[in-house]
């Protein structure tokens, strides 16, 4: 992983304080309850920035997740088991096909997912037809979703942060086009580029943006796993996402899912 800043660059261009850019891939809450809820939520991160056991950067060490170094190993079980589904990835959904959430910042076919589990759901066909990324999934400690993410060539997804920071996100190479500079994720001030069989770990409630200006498809295992923060804040932490499962947006994401799942496996 290699990382850089150019503070020359427009891409670069990113205010902290820019609530228009930070907030992008929200829906922002129009009720009571909804504004209510997102006030508590943002308390909450707050608290779980001060007491996180690994500290607030937007990139982390590899290292510090020795984890990372057991799932890379190997890394080339996944990637024959991304190439099967690579085979049929034009019947594939669009991410927004299955998070509606995200059509805020994207809306065309250009970005793929493959589900295999996620807030309490398992798609067991999915995880059949891709054993060993199931098996080496186990290893990661508090993993609450995970996916293929596929990106076509081009795509650009624009300035945005994820809705709640505690979880972090883990990206591991799988299909990485060159050249590498061409395809790449800012996040907050800092660029790096993927590179097949590495880790990336990362906090996506920093903004970040991504882009694949090459010729060929980026992808990647995409994991978001419980942020490690320090007793008993950690147990404020597993509430909130124990109770993501009822959250309107993961129930119709859950449903859509199945969904399509019933149309690809009828051909």
């Amino acid at each position: 992983m290699n990382t850089e800043i150019n503070p020359e660059s427009s891409e670069n261009k990113y205010d902290d304080n820019n609530d228009a850019n930070k907030y992008k891939a929200l829906n922002p809450p129009t009720t009571l309850i909804g504004k209510t809820i997102t006030a508590f939520i943002e308390f909450v991160e707050k608290i779980l920035i001060k007491f996180s056991i690994h500290g607030n950067p937007p990139i982390y060490d590899n290292s510090t997740f020795p984890w990372a170094a057991d799932v890379e190993q190997e890394w080339q079980k996944i990637r024959r088991e991304l190439d099967q589904i690579m085979q049929r990835r034009e019947e594939l959904p669009s991410f927004h096909e299955i998070m509606s959430d995200v059509k805020t910042i994207t809306q065309d076919d250009q970005w793929k997912t493959f589900f295999l589990s996620g807030y309490g759901l398992e798609s067991k066909e999915n995880c059949r037809r891709c054993p060993e990324t199931a098996r080496i999934l186990k290893r990661i400690p508090g993993m609450k979703t995970a996916f293929f993410s596929i990106l076509s060539p081009k795509k650009h997804i624009p300035p945005h942060r994820g809705p709640y920071n505690g979880v972090l996100r883990y990206h591991l190479g799988l299909k990485v086009p060159d050249p590498k500079d061409k395809c790449r994720i800012r996040i907050k001030k800092e660029i790096t580029h993927w590179s097949e069989g590495e880790s990336l770990i990362f906090d996506d409630s920093f903004n970040h943006e991504v882009w694949n200006d090459t010729n060929g498809h980026r992808a990647v295992l995409f994991v978001d796993f419980e942020r490690p923060v320090k007793f008993p804040f950690n147990l404020l932490n597993k509430l909130i996402l124990s109770a993501a499962v009822f959250s309107p947006f993961i129930k119709e994401a859950q449903e859509n899912q199945k969904r399509w799942e019933k149309r690809f496996y009828k051909q």
